[in-house]
Formats: C-alpha cells, sequence, structure tokens
C-alpha cells in the first residue's frame, strides 16, 4: 500500500439512502453526493444540475458596488483606467475578460501584466512605477493581486491614482487602502460557496456593470452578451484550483461547455496545438491549455498568452499558440532538472519525525518553476513545501502545503523573516533573504507541530465506497459523469475491490514500460484496469484489493469501462 485507505462513516449511508430515493438516483451516486457533503436532497439537486440562474447578485460581492460607481465614473471623464493583472492563468484570463467587456461598454482601458522576473508577484512598487512610466494612470484595477500591497497602493494614491482590487488572495492586516476592495474573504459571514478566483470574481464585475447599465437603459449593455466569456471563466477557475463547489461549479461547468465549441480565434488555435479531445473536461484544462497558457508567464511575461486570447483571427493566433507551445516544452527542462536537484537536497536532509515543513532554496533555481516543483515535492514526501529561487539579495519562492495545515496563516507567523508574503491555505508565495531561509525552515516547523497530527503526514484515499464487478456497468458510470467536472473540492470517484485476481498476467507498456495494463476478476465479472506511471510498482499478486478511479475508456468509436489503478493491497 502507498496510501492509508478510508471508507466513509457509517453515519452517510442513512444520507445516502434518503437521497436516492429523494432524487432518483442510483444508491451510488447518491454515496457520493453524501461524501462531498451534499446531505440534503434540495442543494444536491442543484449541485447535479448547475444553472447560471442560480449565481446570486454579483453586487453582493464586498465593496462591489464601489467598484462599479468608480468605474463608471471613470468612464463618463475620460480617466486613464489601466488593468493590472498576474502572470498565470488565472490574472490573463481575467484581463482578457474585463479588456473584452469594458472596450464593448464604451470604457478607454489599457493593461499591464508585471514580469517575473524582473518585478516579482503582484503589485510591487517596481511594477507600479513601471506602470506610471508607461500609462498616466487615474484608475488603476488591480486584478489577482493587490490584496496585501498596502504600501503600493498608498504610494499610488500619493500620484494621484485611484486603485480597485479584484482579488481573492489573503487579505493583509490592517487592509490596503483601496477606493474598493472587492475579495470575498471580507464577506461577513464567510460564504463558502463563493470562494472564486478572479476570473470568476471578473466575471462576476462583467456582471454588475451590465445589471447597472442595463437599469439604466443604455444600448451596448441590452446587446451584450457575457455568456460567451465563460470559456475564460472556466480556464481561470479550473487552473487556478479553487473549489468546483457553489457557484465556482456553475461557472466551470458551463464554462466548460463554452470552452469545447469556443468561437475564439486563440483558443481553438491552442486546442488544435496540445491536441486536445473534445468535449473538454477539468483535465485538459489542467494539463494541457493551463500550461502553456502559464509557460510566458513562468519564463519571461505573459503578453503573448493575453494576445492570444484576444487574436482575432487564426493567421495571429497559430504562431502564438505554437510559440507558447515551444516555450512550455522549455520550461518542463527546466522543471525537470531543477526537481533532480531539490528531490535529492531532501531526500539527504529529510527527518520525517522532525521535518513536518519542507523548506528548501538555491540561487541557480529559476523562481518560474518552483512553485511546480514545490508541488511535486508535496507529491512525492505529503509534507507541505516551499521551494525558493535566486533573485540577487531577495529569493523568491512559491509553497504548495497539505490538508490541515493552512500555509498562508502559518506564513502570518513569519512576517519577521520575510519580505513578502502573500497567497491562501494551500498554496502561498514568498520573497526572503538567502539567510532566512533556515529560520524560516525552523518557525514553519514550529507551527506545523501545533497542528499537523501524525496521520495528516500520510498520503490517504478517501474512498467512495465499496463495489463489485455487476456495478461497474457503462449505465452506473454514465450516471457518475453527472458529478463533473472533478477538481478541487470535488474529487472524482474513488472506490476499492475485495478479492480480485488476475485472468492474465501484467503487461507493461509505454515507450519506457512505465504504465501497466491488467486483465482482472472478481470471480464472476472479468475487469480491464490501467495503472498509469507506475514505473517498476511491484504489481499485486494472488488475491488482493484494489483501490481504483472508475473510467470509461473510448477507443475506436468503442466505449468500455475501464479501472484506473491507485494503489493496491494483498487481500485478507
Amino acid at each position: 500500500m502507498r496510501f492509508r485507505w478510508s471508507l466513509p462513516e457509517p453515519a452517510l449511508n442513512g444520507c445516502a439512502a434518503t437521497l436516492a430515493s429523494a432524487l432518483g438516483v442510483s444508491p451510488l451516486l447518491a454515496q457520493c453526493l453524501a461524501n462531498r457533503g451534499l446531505t440534503e436532497p434540495e442543494g444536491a439537486a442543484r449541485f447535479l444540475r448547475p444553472r447560471l440562474k442560480d449565481l446570486s447578485d454579483p453586487l453582493l460581492l464586498p465593496n462591489m458596488a464601489a467598484a462599479v460607481d468608480r468605474l463608471l465614473l471613470a468612464r463618463g471623464r475620460g480617466d486613464c483606467l489601466v488593468i493590472f493583472g498576474d502572470y498565470d492563468v488565472d490574472g490573463v484570463t481575467s484581463v482578457a475578460l474585463l479588456l473584452e467587456t469594458l472596450g464593448a461598454l464604451g470604457w478607454k482601458a489599457s493593461h499591464y501584466l508585471p514580469r517575473r522576473l524582473d518585478e516579482g508577484y503582484g503589485l510591487t512598487q517596481e511594477a507600479a512605477e513601471h506602470c506610471l512610466q508607461k500609462y498616466p494612470v487615474q484608475l488603476l484595477l488591480a486584478v489577482d493581486c493587490g490584496s496585501t500591497a498596502a504600501d503600493t497602493i498608498a504610494w499610488l494614491g500619493h500620484k494621484g491614482a485611484d486603485v480597485i482590487v479584484l482579488d481573492h488572495h489573503q487579505v493583509s492586516t490592517p487592509p490596503p487602502p483601496a477606493l474598493a476592495l472587492v475579495n470575498p474573504r471580507l464577506a461577513s459571514p464567510p460564504r463558502p460557496d463563493a470562494e472564486f478566483c478572479s476570473a470568476g470574481l471578473a466575471f462576476k464585475l462583467a456582471h454588475a456593470l451590465l445589471k447597472r447599465l442595463r437599469e439604466a437603459g443604455e444600448p451596448a449593455a441590452a446587446n451584450l452578451d457575457v455568456r460567451p466569456l465563460l470559456d475564460l471563466v472556466a480556464l481561470g477557475t479550473i487552473a487556478d484550483l479553487v473549489p468546483l463547489t457553489g457557484e465556482n461549479r456553475i461557472l466551470a461547468s458551463a464554462g466548460l461547455e463554452r470552452l469545447s465549441t469556443t468561437r475564439r480565434p486563440g483558443l481553438i488555435a491552442l486546442k488544435a496545438v496540445a491536441q486536445c479531445p473534445s468535449p473538454i473536461g477539468s483535465y485538459e484544462v489542467a494539463f494541457q491549455l493551463g500550461p502553456r497558457l502559464n509557460a510566458a508567464g513562468r519564463l519571461e511575461d505573459a503578453e503573448d498568452s493575453l494576445r492570444l486570447l484576444l487574436a482575432r483571427d487564426a493567421a495571429s493566433a497559430l504562431p502564438l499558440a505554437w510559440s507558447l507551445d515551444a516555450r512550455n516544452r522549455q520550461r518542463q527542462a527546466i522543471e525537470r532538472a531543477i526537481a533532480g536537484e531539490v528531490m535529492a537536497a531532501v531526500s539527504a536532509r529529510l527527518d520525517r519525525q522532525r521535518d513536518l515543513v519542507i523548506v528548501e532554496g538555491q540561487a541557480s533555481w529559476h523562481i518560474g518553476v518552483v512553485g511546480i516543483v514545490a508541488s511535486r515535492v508535496v507529491k512525492r514526501f505529503h509534507r507541505p513545501a516551499i521551494i525558493l529561487g535566486g533573485d540577487g539579495e531577495m529569493w523568491r519562492g512559491s509553497g504548495r502545503s497539505i490538508e490541515g495545515f493552512d500555509l498562508a496563516a502559518a506564513l502570518c507567523g513569519c512576517g519577521d523573516l520575510l519580505a513578502r508574503h502573500g497567497g491562501h491555505s494551500m498554496a502561498a508565495g514568498i520573497t526572503a533573504r538567502p539567510d532566512q531561509v533556515d529560520p524560516l525552515r525552523r518557525r514553519l516547523n514550529e507551527l506545523a507541530r501545533l497542528s499537523l497530527k501524525p496521520e495528516d503526514l500520510e498520503p490517504s484515499l478517501k474512498l467512495d465506497g465499496e463495489v463489485t464487478g455487476a456495478d461497474l456497468t457503462l449505465a452506473r458510470l454514465e450516471e457518475l459523469e453527472t458529478l463533473a467536472p472533478t477538481g478541487q473540492g470535488n474529487p472524482p470517484v474513488l472506490w476499492m475491490m475485495r478479492g480480485l485476481s488476475h485472468r492474465l498476467p501484467p503487461r507493461r507498456m509505454g515507450r519506457e514500460n512505465q504504465h501497466a495494463k491488467l486483465r482482472l476478476t472478481d470471480g464472476r465479472a472479468a475487469l480491464e484496469a490501467v495503472w498509469w506511471n507506475c514505473g517498476a510498482a511491484a504489481m499485486p499478486e494472488g488475491r488482493f484489493d484494489l483501490a481504483f478511479i472508475p473510467a470509461i475508456n473510448q477507443f475506436k468509436g468503442a466505449r468500455s469501462v475501464q479501472l484506473v489503478v491507485l494503489d493496491w493491497r494483498a487481500a485478507p
């Protein structure tokens, strides 16, 4: 076993039976709903049928009305409006969405995307100064950043620029002196169904502006449909790993439908270059489209990604898509090299009893890929990790966490060791001097010992239940597809089966035999399974239990049930 297996609490079985009866669904789907906290029929029904009309009024978001008022004033006065974004998928899609919407509604808006290597993350002093050198800014709309940029926003105010912040990250104490800080974290009481990414917030702002202008009887607003913008929202929402529940589920579900049939030349080109199948799902966004859009901002700046999203024809879009593909391959090569060094350093240092949080840094590590490497470290060692790269006298790093450890909150307890920090519970960014790396490691481990339990440091599989071969029908798996899109907050279905054996010996496959195909039986049904990236792992022997994701395999027009192996153990 590579994981600790856990089955649902028996108390959920009663909820599942009630759901199955009330909704007219199978007991297996009902169990999956109950396992995800959807124990009331009304809420479960809304989850299974996400509809745009169930989105809440955008003006209910904190300070949204003030942001709309100032934007309308800027349009009326002809203020120089600049949208200041971020260089990741969420930031770039947000900027593209707002440029399109504001342009269609009569604003003259420009944009500024910071350079990761030169200006750092977010609304830094350096980036703000460069922005003001380029534009005579009167109103700056900071998107996907700004919630902790108190000093920079105060400086912009002294320079005569009002600032609106549209962001979902942790807010500093005290909050920045923005004219309007639109951040769902400020909602009181908190709204767990509205943990938007910035692309979702940008869509909400577009909706709020449209609503206000339609009430004023403006013809341009009456004719504008914001639904085609949902392809951008789906990209940002899934790539930024916000929970795919509540309103995010509605936006992602509708957005993936738009993305599959998008008429946006840039996305058509990117889907072709990435060889994405149709329809588009969460996997294609997370592992095919998202990394290519991220690649430019990781290595240089994100301007080409923004140009691709705004491209008006295939002639301009295709070269940009191929360029992003090439830069993604370059990013992968850099990442592999650094990941090898990081894994070696961690393996040499790690004391599993003492080191609950991993912190490593080297001046030679490229700051554009340290976040991805941190994710790989977490996956391998199942501990929160921060990886830093060199940048002169200051190093910059990215962190990723595990359940049970709020990384952003922990970094607040390390403020005296850091030049800058920000993020949320599962991911964060920092800037620190090299001589503070060791003290930071010690401090974070002290904090982790207060919150992490031994079982938190064991990778676990939260199984949805136990099934038999008779349960694995195409009809049942097609019903389970109503749980899509899956991702953060709504994981894919995980099942287990007991007492399996091989019908035929396992067959290695792939260029380096890194995968395996298994032909199994539970004594009654014949089953096909695939174990991706198993490498040299030991194959199941004798009679064994299997933990897996149920999937529908499509090959040459035929559809069949396939088990995607996650783990196995010897049967009792």
